[in-house]
């Protein structure tokens, strides 16, 4: 249960928030989504809907169905294991759906590409596109893992500790602060405040379903942005379950602790994974603590959006709960083409198929997180 639509980090009201879950009866989504640039993406078990609003007001929606379906007790459908395979896909689709979120975005400025990219598309046989999205997975990777690997084991290995244990605590602890201090840093980022409070859409319109409530624009505002699943609360908890394994395996020599933070990071988003499902469908007193800080920190991820970008996100959660026969793509009017096409219903959309990349998994947050942040 999101018992956190009601309740603060501790128990206490959230007064952005005006709607409260008791009156209502709460039905578990299986959408889950992801903030992108000007937009959202929405994931159902049929495959994944992605809404944008290009500069012209008018609203750009994409589905394709997913195709990697695992059967029930299958090997990715194993404890700890589903956990790994989450957070590759969400990985790699998170930047997938963000690469096509900044195409659709860049068709109202097409221009002829470069000698540059030109060269890129020819040497690696593959088209710009894809090349780019690459190099930024590499680039994210990368920037990860001396963010959250490397700069808290020399800073730790500074104080020439003799304990184990003990530097394997202070490194989790540097972690988890350059954490928080990244996503504080990036949250001042004009472009990076829209994508929090596209968030911030997501989350409130899973809540407003979740809660039985009227699903239009305006009224998805009056739910909360705090959500239990979101991927915020996972790589928390990533944080969290990390200080404690590696614990559990201490090692004191910078090069062999670095190896050992590498090789088993599988494990620990495994073990977050396991973690992140069972406090969200719990509402006990632990299950309350262990999701308390990530809901605290989706105070920095998410934001209130506006009721325009409630639309955008209603119009990926509606194509996401009701998907086409075959993948689509339909361009929806800005409000004022609306109202004179209602006149002349034959040109009110366009639909046409578009060319997009065979996706996996392209959820936001792990299985039911969904983003929900999944991040919901």
């Amino acid at each position: 249960m999101i018992q956190e639509k009601d309740h603060g980090v501790w128990g206490h009201e959230l007064r952005p928030e005006r709607i409260t879950m008791e009156k209502h009866p709460i039905r578990r989504s299986t959408v889950g989504g992801q903030a992108v640039m000007e937009g959202v993406m929405m994931k159902s078990p049929e495959g994944t809907a992605l809404a944008v609003r290009q500069s012209d007001g008018s609203i750009v929606k994409e589905f394709y169905h997913t195709t990697n379906k695992h059967k029930p007790g299958s090997f990715p459908t194993w404890p700890v294991v589903r956990g790994v395979y989450a957070f590759v896909d969400s990985l790699i689709g998170g930047m997938k759906i963000t690469t096509r979120s900044a195409e659709l975005l860049g068709e109202e400025y097409e221009e002829e590409p470069g000698k540059f990219e030109k060269w890129l598309s020819k040497t690696f046989h593959k088209d710009i596109m894809d090349v780019a999205m690459g190099v930024a997975i590499v680039l994210a990777v990368g920037l990860a893992l001396g963010l959250f690997v490397l700069l808290p084991s020399l800073l730790v290995s500074l104080l020439h500790l003799q304990s184990g244990f003990t530097v394997s605590l202070l490194e989790g602890v540097c972690r988890l602060v350059i954490f928080i201090g990244y996503l504080l840093a990036v949250s001042r980022i004009k472009d990076i405040k829209r994508v929090f409070m596209y968030h911030g859409a997501e989350h409130k319109t899973i809540a407003c379903y979740e809660a039985e409530g009227e699903m239009t624009p305006a009224n998805i505002l009056h739910y909360t942005r705090f959500h239990a699943r979101c991927g915020t609360n996972y790589l928390f908890l990533v944080m969290m379950v990390s200080m404690l394994f590696f614990a559990c395996i201490p090692v004191k020599a910078l090069l062999p602790r670095l190896i050992t933070r590498i090789l088993f990071i599988p494990v620990v988003a495994g073990l977050a994974y396991e973690v992140l499902k069972a406090a969200a469908k719990s509402d006990c007193l632990l299950a309350r603590i262990v999701r308390a800080p990530g809901l605290a920190l989706q105070r920095i991820t998410t934001a209130e959006p506006t009721e325009d970008m409630a639309e955008v996100a209603l119009a990926a959660f509606n194509l996401a709960m009701n998907p086409p026969a075959e993948d689509l793509r339909v361009v929806l009017p800005k409000e004022k083409e609306q109202a004179a096409e209602e006149q002349a219903p034959a040109e009110a959309t366009e639909t046409v198929h578009p060319e997009v990349p065979e996706e996996k998994d392209l959820s936001g947050a792990p299985e039911e997180a969904g983003r929900s942040g999944e991040d919901a």
